[in-house]
């Protein structure tokens, strides 16, 4: 019977242990899952879509609770095709919005649209997390929840283990006094004392030291993983320009303001003389008793301007010292307009961008939303290769592409081919 119970105990040992380790590697997999499916929402469907209210596209959670999942998956990978083929479900479908078509994702994997309905139904983390998404977002709620998980677990396998362990007593106990031996009780001990004498047990040393290094070790990737990382960055500006009503309720165009993003690496700040070129008429008086609108002021004090008697004083000038929102380190070169000019299409058609939305859109989000502007984007080296991977490019009537080919032409007829023709003479080649 003693063979019994030591085989019971190793048993249950390793049970548990596989349990735990199950259980802790099923937590962390759904909790990436909804963090991948936050991530690609935010790149794909943003644009048109809202878990909770209606935009160009209908709110989201009320229909993903509604259909199945095989569905959701055929209707996000190709909702046209579906439309077309004339599936009943489909073709209801169709009439959730009258003012735009559903775009298909054919590049989006089946585990890829699971993350995103996963997403969808848990939807964004509460307002006191807010603050939390904003400076780290959530890739720190995956921290917490899977430190929490392992952290459980360790405390249900501690608790675990001191059951079974008083169970296999209890049964030696019983056995050994069916056989008529005299069975000692042990003298009680104090919780402390039974704390230190668990200590002194090497497998139970073993299984802490374990558990601890699980911890920390989970703790600090987490740490390292989301070094650097700013998604949702949103510091406090000196004035408080929403990009909502003027991109959004005004309609203005980006390029009005942030001209350099067509024709130069840098989007660019505008200089507040471009904001005077509607504010000196638009002050805001109707909300503010006639009185002019305090952040409208601002512009006014930094220019020196009196709006009375519509004079500049120059002595008076001070700059605004705007905080930089979207910032990469000095070894990354980016261009503005090699995206947005060069790049439009095969952007817009990767990220499923409507003709009515700027291809600003594609790494700043639906600024035409935000009340005050934050980053959308990670912006991170794997953010954009990932879209180097899978944008499809038109080299057809282009002209960077048609001299690369008249260079490989000239390649292989053997004729001199210089760095010049390979646009060798670029100033961004070599001067940021």
């Amino acid at each position: 019977m003693r063979d019994i119970s030591l085989i019971i105990r190793r048993v249950w040992k390793s049970a548990f242990m596989i349990t735990a380790l199950s259980v802790l590697i099923v937590s962390a997999t759904q909790a990436q899952d909804v963090v991948e499916g936050r991530k690609i929402f935010r790149e794909k469907c943003t644009s048109c879509h809202a878990l909770d209210r209606d935009m160009t596209g209908p709110a989201l959670q009320p229909i993903v609770a509604s259909k199945s999942e095989e569905f959701l998956l055929k209707w996000i990978h190709n909702a046209p095709a579906m439309i077309a083929s004339g599936d009943a479900e489909a073709v209801e479908a169709s009439k959730w919005s009258a003012n735009a078509e559903m775009t298909a994702f054919p590049t989006l994997t089946p585990e890829q649209i699971k993350s995103i309905i996963a997403y969808v139904k848990e939807g964004e983390p509460k307002k006191e997390g807010d603050a939390a998404a904003v400076g780290g977002g959530a890739s720190d709620e995956v921290s917490n929840f899977s430190l929490a998980g392992v952290l459980a677990i360790i405390l249900i396998s501690i608790v675990v283990l001191v059951v079974l362990a008083k169970a296999i007593k209890m049964l030696e106990r019983l056995i050994l006094q069916k056989q008529g031996v005299e069975v000692v009780e042990p003298a009680k001990v104090s919780v402390v004392t039974g704390v230190a004498g668990l200590f002194k047990n090497k497998k139970f040393v073993l299984f802490f030291i374990l558990c601890l290094v699980i911890t920390l070790g989970s703790y600090g990737w987490m740490g390292m993983w989301n070094t650097g990382i700013h998604t949702g960055y949103q510091p406090v500006q000196p004035i408080k320009f929403s990009h909502e009503l003027h991109a959004g309720i005004n309609q203005i165009d980006c390029q009005y303001c942030h001209s350099g993003a067509f024709k130069s690496k840098n989007a660019s700040i505008p200089s507040l003389n471009v904001c005077m070129n509607c504010h000196k008429q638009v002050q805001g008086r109707d909300n503010y008793d006639g009185n002019i609108s305090p952040e409208i002021q601002k512009i006014y004090n930094a220019l020196g301007y009196d709006a009375d008697h519509m004079t500049y004083d120059k002595s008076k000038e001070k700059p605004v010292e705007w905080v930089r929102v979207h910032n990469l380190p000095d070894f990354a070169y980016f261009n503005h307009s090699q995206h947005v000019v060069v790049g439009e299409e095969a952007i817009r058609k990767e990220k499923g961008l409507q003709p009515n939305e700027p291809v600003c859109f594609a790494c700043h989000g639906p600024v035409d939303t935000m009340e005050e502007l934050y980053q959308y984007s990670p912006l991170t080296m794997k953010w954009c290769v990932d879209c180097h991977k899978s944008t499809e490019l038109n080299v057809k009537d282009n002209a960077f592409y048609t001299k690369i080919i008249e260079a490989h032409e000239k390649i292989k007829k053997g004729e001199k081919i210089t760095p010049a023709a390979l646009g060798g003479l670029e100033c961004g080649k070599c001067h940021y």
